[in-house]
């Protein structure tokens, strides 16, 4: 699965297209202000939501891409029966014409709202996760202390970073970072619980972070870091194991989607 902001800006290379943005909404809707789609004179890339606002939007832009008047920047969209959608509520979408050239702005507008994610460790799950991350709204600093571990080619929402000591990176993580430790060594991820603790303790910007691991493993560094002087309400901030419960299943790829599944609810 390409991720969709990597599609808009690849294809951009090769033609024009119409991106339709909510820009802002009023009562029920279907999606929420910033989501976008691409419109291509044969196709989509992302959605608005679906329905007649998203055909009507479609056949507007597709009208403009043809050669048509150009549309103004902004419409107004009541969702009611002249429509033929039930939400009720008023979608204001904003147009815009996009080529080759509006590729750097793009990047940084649509990944300006993604949820930074700091993920150690590039293993098998560790990959796992980073290409699902990539088709959701997260932004990825993925970290190893280990040279040549990652793909040549990644999405644009992955930014690697080799790191040596691993635990060296926490200091630099953007403000609000949900942090998965997942690295190929119990001492790492020991090392980076405690640079997460030590941050937390003096900045309290990191909302969420977890370790993979069974409670077993968990006792174990529980004790040692009690050792450390890591009081029972800091110790408490760690997630251990992780992912939601009632996922089972023991493949990279599953493991994936419950931890993906628990950063959707922070």
């Amino acid at each position: 699965m390409i991720p969709a902001l990597d599609e808009l800006l690849q294809r951009l290379g090769r033609e024009a297209a119409v991106l339709v943005r909510v820009a802002s909404t009023q009562g029920s809707v279907p999606r929420e202000a910033g989501t976008w789609m691409a419109v291509w004179q044969d196709d989509l890339t992302g959605t608005i939501g679906g329905g007649q606002l998203e055909f009507q939007a479609v056949q507007e832009a597709r009208a403009w891409l043809a050669g048509g008047e150009p549309i103004e920047a902004v419409r107004r969209y009541p969702l009611g029966p002249s429509l033929g959608q039930c939400c009720g509520g008023v979608v204001f979408l904003a147009f815009q014409r996009v080529i080759a050239r509006d590729v750097p702005a793009l990047t940084r507008e649509l990944s300006a709202h993604f949820k930074p994610v700091a993920l150690f460790g590039g293993g098998h799950v560790g990959a796992a996760l980073a290409r699902l991350l990539a088709t959701l709204p997260f932004s990825v600093r993925w970290i190893d202390s280990r040279e040549g571990v990652f793909a040549p080619a990644l999405p644009v929402q992955i930014e690697t970073e080799h790191s040596e000591p691993v635990q060296g990176a926490v200091a630099g993580l953007a403000p609000g970072s949900c942090v998965l430790i997942m690295s190929f060594s119990h001492a790492e991820d020991f090392d980076v619980v405690i640079a997460c603790l030590q941050r937390l303790r003096a900045r309290d910007d990191l909302p969420f972070v977890g370790l993979i691991g069974s409670k077993t493993k968990w006792a174990t560094f529980r004790h040692r870091l009690e050792a450390r002087g890591f009081t029972p309400e800091e110790l408490a901030r760690i997630t251990c194991p992780i992912g939601v419960p009632g996922i089972e299943g023991k493949e990279p790829e599953v493991i994936a989607v419950a931890v993906a599944a628990q950063l959707l609810m922070q």
